[in-house]
């Protein structure tokens, strides 16, 4: 177990780094707001979907195919037992409430999750990492839009269909299926796009970190509960589930590596969209987010020893 908690912390450090270049960026107004949301939005209508094409980038076999199912199972089997677990813990409908149910359910696994499963799994642990935020983009702007907004009116169709993270598992899936290759000329900047992908994200989390009041979000009693659940409980459950399931390692570590992730900057978001806490949304994006570098090595040694 040592042996993986040393690979998987060097990991998170080299994040960390990037996330600390983000932060000192945001210090020193190299990045601001406006830049922040504009790189963002790169990230999430291009960068994202390329990552994902990418990672379908792959022969197709049946072995792959049935691992695309059985993730999908999976993923969707963490984020509902989650969704459970919360309307237990956080009952209520206050703006506080709605936001510690977001913020527990819904982790990054996308920017946090992939240059980790890429480095602890290949791209095996891509192409499973691909599949959980696939689910994630589709119970996000269900569940999650109801959850932050108490509207059920807030679901549609549209949203989901013209979502670019859906748009892309869609064209990387049908890519995947009828084994197609990309030619060279499209191939390539879809690497060169997909290769941004653990960069830009992490520098942006670091400008987030440089704009929250640190002080009070490690002060809010609120939010280490969150914190408990999002990066403890919710990634060790699914891993002893997953293992007496006897799923496969690879895939299961994947699982992991997704669910033990901080949460999402999609819940300042979606806080601010709804005019729900935005401040306890920011907190708890920092505090997980600063303490995943400890729990997730933890966590991911944990996974990979037991399903070993």
């Amino acid at each position: 177990m040592l042996e993986n908690f040393i690979v998987v912390a060097q990991q998170v450090l080299v994040l960390f780094i990037l996330i600390s270049l983000g932060f000192a960026c945001g210090k020193k107004k190299i990045i601001t707001d406006v830049s922040a949301k504009h790189i963002n939005n790169l990230v999430l209508y291009f960068v994202t979907p390329c990552v994902m094409v990418s990672a379908f980038q792959r022969d197709f076999t049946p072995e792959l195919l049935g691992g695309l199912g059985i993730m999908t199972i999976c993923a969707t089997a963490v984020m509902a037992a989650t969704i459970l677990l919360v309307s237990l813990i956080f009952k209520g409908k206050d703006s506080k409430k709605r936001v510690l149910r977001f913020a527990t359910v819904f982790s990054n696994c996308a920017f946090m999750s992939f240059p980790l499963q890429e480095a602890v799994l290949g791209d095996d642990g891509l192409f499973y990492g691909a599949v959980f935020v696939a689910v994630f983009n589709i119970l996000v702007w269900t569940y999650g839009l109801v959850c932050m907004s108490g509207d059920i009116k807030e679901i549609s169709a549209k949203k989901l269909i013209t979502n670019p993270g859906i748009i892309g598992v869609v064209i990387a899936i049908i890519i995947f299926a009828l084994n197609i290759r990309l030619p060279y000329m499209i191939g390539q900047p879809v690497e060169y796009m997909a290769a941004l992908n653990t960069p830009l994200p992490m520098m942006i989390i670091g400008y987030y970190l440089s704009e929250a009041d640190l002080k009070k979000a490690f002060s809010n009693v609120s939010v280490y509960v969150a914190m408990g659940l999002r990066l403890v409980l919710v990634p060790v459950i699914t891993a002893i589930v997953l293992y007496l399931c006897k799923v496969e390692t690879t895939l299961a570590v994947a699982c992991v590596i997704a669910s033990a992730a901080p949460t999402a900057a999609t819940t300042t978001m979606f806080a601010v969209k709804y005019n729900k806490d935005t401040e306890l949304s920011v907190s708890i994006v920092a505090v997980t987010t600063v303490f995943s570098i400890i729990t997730m090595p933890l966590v991911i040694a944990f996974a990979q020893t037991l399903t070993a």
